[in-house]
């Protein structure tokens, strides 16, 4: 393999797929953000994605200069695709990034993009796009691929190399180039997309499967819930049969799969088809923030607890566990929905960095020690902090208290005699 490497873009799923062609080649590390590519060039990775020690035995030249991109030949493009306040679909990072690698590349490049897309963005949106700022011929003076990303933020062994690649290429000779270079540092090997638009497909059909999944088993929630049924009492009886799907309830945010099966929707739509079963899906996951906080307010009244003017403790602001990604949680619509009831909540987060949660959602993470005790405790996020050291947060609860267990972590038996739980 004999390609210069550069990725754009380096997040949580850009920075490891650096970081792993970076033990074996050279490889030029792109970002807009200057302050990421010097906290990189330091050592550090404040996603937490990469150990301090897997940056320093790389090979990457971390740079925010996109002159550097015409050192390359193959270029990783791997920024995100998030989706604007109508749910629809929000290319821009996508189209800044093709701009930026088209008004540098060199002839004989092939760009491969890993960012998620509805079929057909590759060759309808971001192709146009670097031909014009390249002035170059796609096809004739360079080539594209796809190749769909599948880190999963916080996955310690699920990883960029451990994990099959999907490969596409624009002709059969550049899928084998692009085969062949993830093939360099990909152990669990690659799979030959026959086009483009299958690899598109199969990406944002993962997540879209995931998705429809927990929004039945939410949907299941909210029914047995009405029931007076413990839901995970429920999974775990079903769960012994062999082919029973192992899905839990809960909130759905994050980057993935809280916004991936809306490109899909867009792209059915556009075609003509409306997405009945996934949109469906879409709405019950996106109420369950709501749903969980009116129940909130209700379990507190009926066990004769003070509502308006009062303070809460919340364990957990990211978008699931034992990663500190804040984006699109949906954690942060329970606190909005509190807050409208009067409720002042105090939240702590083990694993989320202060300044992005104030940023992001003007809230003030405390430290434990700031927390006083209160009648109520949420928790939100299954970290292993809490879930190793649950005692002693459970200290945090008053003797009265009443414990929401979003995550299912709490055991009854941790309770003392006049504290209750409600639990998802």
């Amino acid at each position: 393999m004999n390609r210069k490497i550069a990725v754009v873009g380096l997040g949580y799923v850009g920075l490891p797929v650096a970081v792993a062609f970076g033990k074996l080649h050279e490889v030029i590390g792109f970002d807009i953000n200057e302050a990421r590519i010097q906290e990189l060039k330091d050592g550090y990775d404040r996603t937490n994605e990469v150990e301090d020690k897997d940056l320093a035995a790389t090979k990457i030249n971390f740079t925010s200069n996109k002159d550097d991109l015409a050192k390359a030949d193959f270029i990783i493009v791997a920024v995100p695709t998030p989706i604007n306040k109508h749910n629809q679909p929000d290319l821009t990072p996508l189209i800044k990034a093709s701009e930026t690698v088209g008004s540098s590349m060199t002839k004989g490049t092939i760009v491969v993009y890993e960012s998620t897309v509805y079929p057909g963005a590759t060759r309808e949106d971001c192709v146009p796009v670097l031909e014009k700022f390249s002035g170059l011929k796609c096809g004739e003076d360079f080539y594209v691929g796809y190749s769909p990303e599948r880190i999963n933020p916080g996955d310690k062994v699920h990883t960029f190399e451990t994990i099959t690649k999907v490969v596409s290429g624009q002709t059969p000779e550049i899928l084998e180039i692009v085969a062949e270079v993830y093939g360099s540092v990909v152990k669990a090997g690659v799979h030959k997309a026959p086009t483009i638009e299958v690899a598109e497909a199969a990406k944002v059909i993962e997540n879209t499967q995931r998705d429809v999944n927990i929004a039945l088993m939410n949907e299941l929630a909210l029914i047995f819930d009405k029931a007076g049924i413990n839901t995970k009492d429920v999974l775990e009886a079903a769960g012994t049969k062999w082919n029973f799907l192992k899905f839990t309830p809960g909130l759905v945010g994050g980057h993935c799969i809280g916004v991936d099966p809306y490109y899909l929707t867009h792209k059915a739509q556009e075609l003509g088809h409306h997405p009945e079963v996934i949109l469906s899906g879409r709405r019950i996951n996106d109420g369950m923030s709501k749903y969980i906080a009116s129940t909130i307010v209700k379990e507190m009244l009926s066990k004769g607890l003070t509502v308006n003017k009062t303070t809460v403790n919340l364990l957990g602001l990211t978008f699931k566990e034992n990663c500190p990604d804040l984006r699109n949680t949906k954690v942060i619509d329970i606190i909005r929905e509190l807050e409208e009831y009067g409720i002042t909540v105090n939240v702590h987060d083990a694993e989320a960095d202060k300044v992005e949660a104030k940023k992001f959602y003007n809230i003030e993470l405390k430290e434990l020690d700031e927390l006083d005790k209160t009648d109520l405790l949420i928790v939100a996020v299954a970290h292993n902090e809490y879930v190793e050291k649950l005692q002693q947060y459970m200290e945090l609860l008053n003797e009265n208290g009443l414990v929401i267990d979003i995550k299912g972590i709490v055991s009854d038996d941790i309770l003392k005699p006049t504290q209750s739980k409600w639990s998802l």
